[in-house]
Order: structure tokens, then C-alpha cells, then sequence
């Protein structure tokens, strides 16, 4: 079905704006419009989708299905006319993005979305950063980076986020291929040879604890504490040692038959995994994009 050829562009910036703010009052007040007019532009566009976009819950819209798939696709449109007009004037010829990665997904998942990404939006900088859950939080709150993708924040951090799932991933313990302990128990290896943990702020460590502790371990010191594939490669192929990590950090290395993984005996090791995006922050046009080409690429 085609879009009524009336929809305006001054109906969607409304649209937007209600959305963004929860109200028409305040969304009049960012658009210089009165009341009335916001109201009015609202039951146009409604009437001209044939669609109900909000719902009054108290004092707030609330967008309904239809109203959260449309501004979906009107974030995209009106960043992609905007950036149009920037190029026709002469400006900002390219769009940064700035995107929070956890090692999770730096190494297999995202870059595979990324080839994807970079050939529709020719215009856009991707600012890439890594590092451990807790400094990235940070970042995305200070509004340093529009987008976090990794581990789901634990509960007391969730204030003021908002986290979608994209997937679960497991915590593996990995050797290097020929290790003489591959085939052991993992109770063995964890006494008889060097442990590498995952960092002590990275969201993992909890997990990686109570199963030690499952197994009569609690409180093991570790040889190393890294969640770096680089060094965690390297220390591996170098030595005897055992690594806890997400699978997905080491999943090309397990599959080139570089690293092996140990039998661990436990179902609880895994995590959701998926993006962090700040509460009441409009997400831009390019960032909503590489957030749809997140889902497509599961």
C-alpha cells in the first residue's frame, strides 16, 4: 500500500515531536506551533494513514503499534530529506555516527552488519569504539555515543536506558588446540593449569564467579584478567591456559580449530545480548538504520 500522496512534511515533524515528547503541549513548544495546530496536524496524518498513532495513557501519547512502525520509517525518511537539503546547500556532506561496542560483538557480529550498512549510506562515519561495559555505559549517557551494542545492563543500571534483545550468547572456556588437558574435566584444568578470566567490571564476570563457585572454586585467583581477543589469543597459543569469555569474542578462532572449547556441564553460562539506546533521546535517522540492519542480520 502507497502512502496518501497529501501525508505533508510538516505532519510527520509533528508526528515526531508528539512521539518525542509524550505531549502535544510540549511538542508545540519545540515546534513554535499553538495547541490547536499540533492537534489538528495529528488528526490529519491519522486520517490521511487511516491509523491511530498515540493513545492517551494520563497525561502522556503513547504511540500504538501502528504509531511505533511508522515513526520507525519516518525517522529514516526525514533524515534522509535532511541530509539531502545539507548536500544541495552545500553542507555537512558527511553524518557521524558514534556507536559503543562490547567485545561481544565486535569481532563476528557487527562487522558483518557494518559491510551492509556502509554500502546504503555512502555519507555516513561509523565512530567506532570498544571498551568495557561499564565506560561505554557512561559514554552513552553523557551522550558521547548515540548507540551501545553488547550484554544487557544489569537491573540498577537500567535507569534511563532502554535495552532491545537481538540474541542470547553463551560463556565458553576455551584452550588452544592440543592443549594435553582439552579432553579432562574442567574441574581438572581449572586446578592443574593457568585460568584467564574475563575483567572484573566486565558484565560477565558475575556469571563467570558463581559457576566457579558451583564447582567449589570461589574465590580463584586468576593467572590474567582480560576480555581482549588479542591478548586472550595470544596468552592462549603461548601457554597452558584456560580462557572465560563470550563466544562470540573467539567464535572465528573455535571455528578455524585455533582455540577448542571444554565441555562446561552448566546451561545457566549465557546472557542477552542486544543495543542500548537513552530513554527519551530521538535516535537519528542513520543511527535507526544500522539498528534495523541489527535485527536483519540475526
Amino acid at each position: 500500500m502507497v502512502m496518501h500522496s497529501g501525508v505533508k512534511l510538516r505532519q510527520i515533524r509533528v508526528f515526531l515531536q508528539i512521539a518525542e515528547k509524550g505531549g502535544l503541549t510540549a511538542a508545540a513548544g519545540v515546534l513554535g506551533l499553538s495547541q490547536p495546530a499540533v492537534s489538528k496536524s495529528l488528526a490529519e496524518l491519522e486520517d490521511l494513514l487511516g491509523a491511530q498513532l498515540f493513545l492517551r495513557v494520563g497525561r502522556r501519547m503513547v504511540l500504538t503499534p501502528a504509531g511505533e512502525g511508522f515513526r520507525r520509517h519516518a525517522r529514516e525518511a526525514l533524515a534522509a530529506l535532511d541530509a539531502g537539503a545539507q548536500v544541495m546547500r552545500g553542507e555537512g556532506l558527511r553524518q557521524r555516527v558514534s556507536v559503543g561496542l562490547l567485545p561481544t560483538v565486535s569481532t563476528r557480529f557487527f562487522p558483518s552488519v557494518v559491510g551492509r550498512f556502509l554500502e546504503g549510506r555512502p555519507a555516513v562515519t561509523l565512530s567506532i569504539e570498544t571498551g568495557s561495559h561499564p565506560f561505554l555505559l557512561q559514554k552513552l549517557r553523557a551522550r558521547q555515543m548515540d548507540l551501545m551494542i553488547g550484554r544487557m545492563p544489569n537491573a540498577a543500571e537500567m535507569a534511563g536506558v532502554s535495552f532491545e534483545y537481538l540474541y542470547e550468547e553463551p560463556i565458553i572456556a576455551v584452550v588452544r588446540a592440543g592443549h594435553p588437558g582439552a579432553r579432562d574435566g574442567i574441574g581438572r584444568i581449572l586446578r592443574e593449569y593457568p585460568v584467564i578470566l574475563p575483567t572484573r567490571d566486565a558484565i560477565i564476570r558475575k556469571n563467570v564467579d558463581e559457576y566457579l563457585g558451583a564447582l567449589g572454586l570461589a574465590g580463584l585467583e586468576p593467572a590474567v584478567e582480560t576480555s581482549t581477543l588479542a591478548l586472550g589469543r595470544g596468552l592462549l597459543l603461548a601457554s597452558d591456559a584456560v580462557w572465560f569469555i563470550s563466544k562470540g569474542v573467539v567464535e572465528n578462532e573455535v571455528e578455524a580449530g585455533v582455540l577448542v572449547t571444554v565441555a562446561l556441564g552448566a546451561t545457566f553460562l549465557s546472557g542477552a545480548v542486544g543495543m542500548t539506546t537513552l530513554v527519551g533521546v530521538e535516535v537519528p535517522g542513520a543511527v535507526e538504520v544500522l539498528m534495523r540492519m541489527c535485527r536483519e542480520a540475526l
